[in-house]
């Protein structure tokens, strides 16, 4: 089993920031345990959406389309922590956002659609992010 634990979360004013945390845990094996490490996020009566993942190896980094150039998804490896910093926020962002582990097989990246998409089964309970108008 990997548990993982977000943090982070809160309400905000449009334009604000925030920075989410997840800690990952793995019994002595640690965040090591996954080479994926991505952030989803889930809207009331919308379905769940990929964020940004980031391969644990080189750090390469993927985004969807909605949050590039204002989120960015980074790792401490020390810490077994990966993070979500997330600027300019827009009320579209709230969501209850989700931590997730996998594991990449066919290359450096760590998408959740296309050929090389991995399959993330292991979640955390999801902190929830408001973004006021």
């Amino acid at each position: 089993q990997v548990e993982l634990v977000e943090s982070g979360g809160s309400s905000v004013q449009a334009g604000g920031s925030l920075r989410l945390s997840c800690r990952v845990s793995r019994g002595s094996v640690g965040i090591h345990s996954s080479n994926c490490l991505a952030w989803f996020r889930q809207a009331p009566g919308k379905e769940r959406e990929g964020v940004a993942s980031i391969y644990n190896d080189a750090g390469t980094t993927y985004y969807a389309d909605s949050v590039k150039g204002r989120f960015t998804i980074s790792q401490d490896n020390a810490k077994n922590t990966v993070y979500l910093q997330m600027d300019s926020l827009r009320p579209e962002d709230t969501a209850m956002y989700y931590c997730a582990a996998g594991a990449a097989r066919f290359g450096t990246l760590c998408p959740w659609v296309g050929p090389l998409s991995v399959a993330y089964g292991y979640w955390g309970q999801g902190t929830q992010v408001h973004v006021s108008s």
